[in-house]
């Protein structure tokens, strides 16, 4: 039985076989006993971490530390309201704060003032906050998100492609009447520039 430990675009916390290409937290979520969920996040730094780092292992859920939280890709990360973490991707975080503070016209930026921007952006009470598109969907940048009727798509190419835990589908209609799940503030950072890593079926 897989444990509850994979992060949909939308920030949920869903039970998946699938495996994704990053880790990350919001500090302590689970009952090391059971390793089940006790609340979905407990701290406004949400991070992207790499699965693999310096050969250290974890065992998922095992003790009161944090709650390894795993996402298909950055996109998908990006979207649920997280960012690159300092420590584990410190080249990627300064990109990351460097493309945010730009698009964003700030100075002087530390990762807590990220977070708490990023905090006001991501939930509307107790579930995901979604926004309004700045541009047409075909003109928003790779690795934009974007939900229709409780699905996720990705932006890739000026084309849209359906998310799902396994990886990402060509849509072969337009979509219409859709919301942005990218937080706007890491949707300026991709229009100024920053890359997020996709899964490999978004170039398939």
């Amino acid at each position: 039985m897989p444990l509850q430990n994979r992060v949909t675009p939308t920030g949920e916390i869903i039970a998946t076989p699938h495996r994704g290409l990053f880790t990350g937290n919001r500090g302590i979520l689970h009952d090391p006993l059971t390793r089940t969920l006790t609340r979905r996040w407990a701290s406004q730094a949400w991070l992207i971490c790499l699965c693999d780092f310096k050969g250290r292992r974890r065992t998922v859920m095992s003790t009161r530390s944090w709650t390894e939280l795993f996402f298909l890709d950055e996109a998908t990360a990006l979207a649920a309201g997280h960012r690159p973490c300092f420590f584990c991707r410190r080249a990627d975080a300064l990109k990351f704060r460097a493309a945010w503070a730009a698009g964003n016209a700030v100075t002087n930026l530390h990762a807590r003032d990220i977070d708490a921007v990023l905090h006001g952006e991501r939930l509307s009470g107790g579930s995901k906050r979604l926004h309004a598109l700045p541009l047409p969907w075909p003109q928003l940048p790779d690795g934009a998100m974007l939900q229709q009727q409780n699905e996720s798509f990705l932006v890739r190419r000026g084309c849209v492609l359906r998310w799902s835990p396994a990886g990402y589908e060509m849509v072969p209609q337009p979509l219409h009447d859709v919301a942005l799940l990218t937080p706007p503030s890491t949707l300026r950072a991709l229009l100024a520039g920053y890359r997020p890593l996709l899964h490999r079926s978004a170039s398939a």
